[in-house]
């Protein structure tokens, strides 16, 4: 795929989130390669590509849990290049790892509860636990249960619920659907839109490419380390490239 230098479909503003330049190494091998992307306030912005393309590498060095080799990490317009990930939460950047990370000899409630531990305003965390538990009823019915005897898809719910908690302001998810069954994804691409259009923006790696295109506004493809396409999503949804590469036209 050849580069594109297409504009975000929002200029108007400071960008919540601007990578510039971004390169990172494992070891000899650089994994990500001068990669520049953008989020403005309200965005869902999908980021696709092959399995090693670099894109949950990119999402651990936007949320501080890996150190870019060069470039620049700018949040709300100042730089988090350096920042551990515990202190980028308290600023409202917020990411659901692969494999949802949740505490699996906790309980559900107690794993709610967690992702609020920077929060003071008690009487709106309880608010906040029981909007998620109407978001997923699943949840509410085992809440004493431990996370570790849950499904893959109750984890998932989990997971998300949990990052809901600490108010981000920019959620990073990181193939939220995976290994999951097709009614579970549905449910959690349900809820990443529902969240969208509560004005959360959010970055969304996913293997599903069809679905992510579906649903964003704008879009990155990731080809080996490197920006290959960028650009409204459904006009890559459109694209005969990305529909070759990606979508099994």
């Amino acid at each position: 795929m050849s580069p594109s230098n297409m504009s975000p479909v929002n200029t108007s503003s400071t960008p919540l989130l601007a990578v510039r330049d971004l390169s990172v190494s494992y070891g000899g091998i650089k994994a990500v390669k001068h990669l520049n992307l953008e989020l403005h306030q309200g965005e869902l912005v999908s980021l696709i590509g092959a399995n090693g393309a670099g894109k949950t590498t990119t999402l651990k060095a936007i949320c501080g849990l890996l150190a870019p080799q060069s470039g620049e990490v700018l949040f709300d317009g100042r730089s988090i290049k350096g920042q551990g990930a515990w202190t980028l939460v308290s600023q409202g950047l917020v990411m659901v790892p692969e494999g949802r990370g949740i505490f699996t000899r906790m309980s559900i409630d107690e794993n709610l509860r967690m992702g609020a531990y920077l929060r003071q305003d008690k009487a709106q965390i309880e608010a906040d636990i029981e909007s998620v538990y109407q978001r997923f009823p699943r949840l509410k019915e085992r809440h004493k249960q431990l996370a570790g005897t849950l499904s893959g898809g109750e984890q998932q719910m989990l997971a998300m619920g949990r990052a809901l908690l600490a108010k981000p302001r920019l959620l990073l998810l990181d193939e939220p659907s995976m290994g999951l069954a097709p009614i579970m994804v549905d449910k959690i691409f349900e809820v990443v839109r529902d969240v969208a259009q509560q004005g959360v923006t959010v970055l969304l790696v996913e293997q599903n490419a069809h679905r992510a295109l579906e649903m964003a506004d704008r879009a990155y493809v990731l080809d080996s380390g490197e920006v290959a396409l960028s650009g409204p999503a459904r006009e890559l949804l459109g694209n005969p490239q990305v529909q070759a590469a990606y979508l099994g036209a």
